[in-house]
């Protein structure tokens, strides 16, 4: 079996109308708090939203997205530098489509930019180049195979199928199929966690009765080659991918 090397993204909500979270994390302390405990729970990558992406979610600018999001890039960073935390320095990510907004992030020190939209990724780009940091930048997978729109290097782009956006069931199993051609192409992300697929593929009702879905296909994800999962539920989502790498590699050997 092929060797299982896939990070996990935990997500933090910084939005009063998340369709996940119901705003839990809006208030910039709970979300900073939040964010800590991902970390603790095994996450490899914090991703920061200040707009919810769900269909008919405000629509922001990017003064008002900024100034959610500000206080709380400022203080993840200061508690990742604070010894008494004892938290692991790693990677934040921006979850933006306004470039204004990547480019204060990115001066603030945020190490990823996550732009779930075709249209501003040559801007993105642009902004990214002018930073002279080594900046990493997440991207719909139909803007990479469009090609020289960019010029990043290879090592700084993820691609991402862009799962349950706008997409019907047979589309979402085509594109969860799609991830080991892709991952040929590029690191490939995938976000599909908490969205409808589950529901679409089991017939769940339930709310809240999908996780053993969404670590599924967090799973199913990993094994197919995706380099990084984005994800709400942290915790299961390490074990099960830990787990499955143990699993894979025959030359383990388990301390008692």
């Amino acid at each position: 079996m092929k060797k299982i090397d896939c990070k996990v993204m935990g997500i933090v909500n910084v939005t009063p109308d998340s369709f996940s979270d119901g705003g839990k994390y809006f208030a910039p302390e709970e979300a900073v708090k939040r964010a800590c405990n991902l970390i603790r729970e095994g996450a490899d990558i914090i991703d920061l939203g200040g707009e919810s992406t769900r269909p008919g979610a405000e629509r922001l600018d990017w003064q008002s997205e900024w100034a959610r999001l500000e206080p709380v890039i400022k203080n993840l960073i200061d508690s990742l530098s604070s010894p008494r935390q004892k938290l692991r320095r790693v990677p934040i990510s921006i979850d933006t489509y306004h470039p204004e907004t990547a480019q204060k992030a990115i001066e603030l020190g945020a190490d990823i930019i996550n732009c779930v939209y075709e249209e501003p990724i040559s801007e993105m780009c642009r902004v990214i180049k002018n930073s002279n940091k080594s900046i990493e930048l997440v991207m719909p997978a139909k803007s990479y195979l469009k090609a020289d729109i960019f010029a990043l290097d290879k090592s700084q782009v993820y691609i991402d199928p862009m799962i349950g956006f706008g997409t019907t069931r047979e589309e979402d199993l085509e594109l969860l199929r799609s991830i080991k051609d892709l991952s040929l192409k590029a690191r490939v992300l995938v976000g599909a966690s908490r969205k409808r697929i589950v529901k679409k593929l089991t017939g769940e009702k339930n709310l809240g009765k999908n996780l053993g879905g969404n670590i599924a296909i967090a799973l199913w994800a990993a094994l197919s080659g995706a380099s990084a999962v984005r994800v709400h539920d942290v915790f299961e989502t390490v074990q099960a991918i830990k787990t499955a790498t143990i699993l894979a590699d025959e030359s383990c050997i388990l301390e008692e």
